[in-house]
């Protein structure tokens, strides 16, 4: 295992100046670090295809940028590596998480890549190397190889020594109530009812689990970013939808958003859950507070209801007053639980759009 801190200072000795980011709990402990540290600038990024189109101009503009990504999220890079990356021969340091997989014990969308991310990179035109765990000196080393060249550096798990996040960074989000009081609000509402709810993947399909267990749910498992369109595509084929997005999810593919307020009378609700933190990958601050969700709705052509839901009683009423015969938009600001376990694989795996 390496010490965290001493590889990030390693970094930085060595001239790196940026970290472009998507969070990984695989990461988690030097993306911590690397907020902590205030010789080198972190970057959270709303994909990763944005975080590798900013290291590029980072790197063209004489700066040292590294990208800390997860290996679902490789896949998301494809088009910045084989379109931008390599046609213009810029190279930075790319770090992937190699997320594994275990029947029962892992999310499915890590099942493929959990074998098949060499050859993903391989396909890309790319080499990689597996980051040294015993010497700080020849990880480093390994970074400074993947700058200057097509190379990839793949992060296993368990690489780096605990950190945790300063309290300056911390969220104190005590105040607010916890997304479990809105989920069985819904559960109550929508109990035994054609209904279809569609769960971003992360904890807010985890907490579906646990909180409605009398719904038509669908858990997203993976496809981040995705669940807005996913539901326009079933409301499109008749269905009553309602789905369950949070504050990341709602940035990383934005242009489902404007392609669903293209469309009128289909019953369509999108509740956007924000808890202002990517929670399920170490609780990091997504620094959102920039972010109107609500005008960038309205914006989008989907009906908005115009203010922001903290309570039960009210978005319990604002549920009852959605227009069935539109594309709503409901923005709930809300609070932490406690962890709740993944939907075992076999829920998971069940289509319920029939």
């Amino acid at each position: 295992m390496l010490d965290t801190k001493q590889f990030i200072e390693g970094l930085i000795k060595n001239g790196y100046t940026h970290l472009c980011v998507v969070p990984c709990s695989f990461a988690k402990n030097l993306i911590n670090e690397a907020i902590n540290n205030e010789n080198i600038e972190y970057i959270p990024s709303a994909s990763e295809a944005v975080a590798a189109s900013i290291a590029a101009g980072l790197k063209m503009a004489g700066k040292s940028p590294i990208v800390i990504v997860q290996s679902s999220g490789v896949t998301n890079m494809g088009s910045n590596i084989t379109s931008l990356l390599k046609p213009y021969g810029v190279t930075f340091p790319i770090i992937t998480s190699w997320r594994t997989y275990k029947d029962g014990d892992s999310e499915i969308q890590h099942q493929h890549l959990a074998t098949e991310l060499p050859k993903l990179i391989e396909a890309y035109g790319y080499e990689n190397t597996i980051l040294d765990t015993n010497d700080i000196n020849k990880a480093v080393e390994q970074i400074n190889l993947c700058d200057t060249t097509e190379t990839i550096c793949i992060l296993q798990k368990d690489t780096f020594s605990k950190v945790s996040l300063d309290d300056k960074h911390l969220l104190d989000l005590s105040s607010l109530t916890p997304r479990s009081k809105f989920l069985l609000a819904l559960n109550e509402q929508y109990k035994n009812t054609d209904t279809l709810f569609i769960g971003t993947t992360g904890n807010t399909s985890r907490e579906m689990y646990s909180f409605m267990k009398d719904t038509n749910n669908f858990y997203m498992a993976g496809n981040m970013g995705g669940a807005l369109s996913l539901g326009l595509g079933a409301s499109l084929a008749g269905k009553k939808v309602i789905v369950l997005g949070g504050d990341a999810e709602f940035v990383m593919h934005m242009g489902g958003l404007t392609t669903a307020g293209r469309y009128n009378n289909i019953d369509l609700t999108y509740i956007l859950f924000d808890n202002e933190q990517n929670k399920s990958t170490g609780g990091q601050n997504t620094y959102q507070n920039h972010i109107d969700y609500i005008n960038i709705a309205k914006a989008s052509n989907l009906n908005t209801i115009n203010q922001t839901i903290t309570s039960t009683d009210n978005f319990i009423h604002t549920l009852k007053e959605v227009d069935n015969k539109s594309i709503n938009f409901i923005y709930v600001k809300c609070g932490l639980d406690d962890e709740t376990p993944r939907p075992p694989l076999d829920i998971v795996k069940v289509k319920v759009f029939n």
